[in-house]
């Protein structure tokens, strides 16, 4: 694989340690980044000084962020700070100029675009599974089948309880418990939202008319909780509860799986094999594209690719052209050598077939309109 030129700069991890233990330009996780941005921004920009970026946005890949920053840091000397706020948060952050990059799950769509002042350039860096898991008596992980129509029922209401007949009847041989059902949802904009609530009103047109789908809806039923966190923490508080949190989260927190129906009428569960099954060879050249209801067989249908954004004209807000530099080379890194760092992670790679549009896309970065990056990539 080709690669990106970088200074390596020797990093000594008692310093960085201690750093972190100071707490010296590091956002809190879950906090809005927008007053502690103003430190990294000017040590970043300082003479001879090591680069810090700031990101915001996206909980779905944050467990991947964390992995990839830090490997970025130790590598190369450039100290990544992100905030897993959402991505309406992320988006908002990025256009309030409070922080060098956003994470969204959810692509900006058209009219948003045009509402914009600036050019956006959406940088897929993986894709991911939304896991649909739950807490019930019996261990039902893998085992659990929930159809398209049912999963909408428990989100409307109109199935309250585990032992509703419909449950039982795609579920033979399966004693599910007669406990109210809690339907979890996230309360703040959030992309995994997004995906989940798209794949809702592309499965039933009752959810499609009435409903609604996008970063932040109003849910006919159930308790809204904020961040993937805070929805694996009530449905292991909650029994007969059910939430919708990333496949990642889904694992490390050992929560119970549905198995979805998907448009060849296969239960699947959500995989990286099953993610993979959901890409479609053909991908546009902004690679702004939804995947959730995806037809070919094998396929989980409910997931996506996620994004960092950025403007694609880096000479704003006295930005400095080193500042924007090291935006560049960061994304250039995840979207090459940062792929080898997904494995064991539940997030899928990029698809070869996306490689020609990201690196079209990354070298769109412009500072002053001229290239940020050579195209040497790793």
């Amino acid at each position: 694989m080709s690669h990106i030129p970088y200074t390596r700069a020797p990093v000594r991890l008692a310093f960085l340690l201690l750093l972190q233990a100071l707490g010296i330009g590091l956002p809190v996780a879950g906090a809005a980044p927008g007053a502690d941005s103003a430190e990294p921004n000017s040590q970043a920009d300082a003479p001879g000084g090591p680069a810090i970026l700031t990101g915001a946005g996206a909980t779905f890949p944050a467990p991947l962020y964390s992995h990839l920053f830090d490997a970025y840091t130790a590598m190369t000397g450039v100290r990544v700070t992100y905030s897993a706020v959402g991505s309406g948060r992320g988006i908002a952050e990025l256009l309030a100029n409070r922080v060098d990059f956003g994470a969204t799950d959810a692509y900006i769509p058209d009219e948003e675009l045009r509402r914009i002042d600036r050019g956006i350039v959406h940088i897929p860096t993986c894709l991911g599974a939304v896991a649909v898991v739950c807490n019930l008596p019996a261990p039902v992980d893998g085992q659990l089948r929930l159809t398209p129509e049912n999963l909408v029922h428990m989100y409307t209401g109109s199935i309250s309880t585990w032992a509703d007949a419909r449950l039982a009847r795609d579920n033979p041989g399966l004693e599910l418990p007669n406990l109210e059902i809690t339907a979890i949802h996230r309360l703040e904009a959030s992309g995994t939202t997004h995906i989940f609530t798209e794949y809702l009103a592309k499965v039933a047109s009752y959810w499609r008319v009435h409903v609604g789908w996008g970063k932040r809806i109003r849910w006919p039923v159930g308790m809204g909780v904020e961040g993937n966190e805070g929805v694996t923490r009530y449905v292991r508080r909650i029994p007969g509860s059910i939430g919708y949190v990333e496949l990642s989260r889904s694992e490390s927190d050992h929560l119970q799986v549905a198995a979805i129906r998907n448009r060849s009428g296969e239960y699947i569960r959500p995989t990286v094999e099953s993610v993979k099954a959901a890409v479609p060879v053909a991908l546009p050249d902004d690679l702004r594209i939804s995947i959730t209801d995806a037809p070919a067989p094998g396929a989980y249908p409910i997931c996506a690719f996620t994004y960092l954004i950025a403007a694609q004209e880096q000479a704003y807000d006295n930005r400095t052209r080193k500042r924007a530099q090291a935006l560049g080379d960061l994304l250039w890194w995840m979207t090459h050598t940062g792929q080898g760092f997904l494995g064991g992670m539940s997030y899928l790679p990029l698809p070869p077939e996306a490689a020609g549009q990201v690196e079209s896309l990354l070298r769109s970065l412009t500072y002053s309109g001229e290239p940020l990056t050579s195209g040497h990539i790793e």
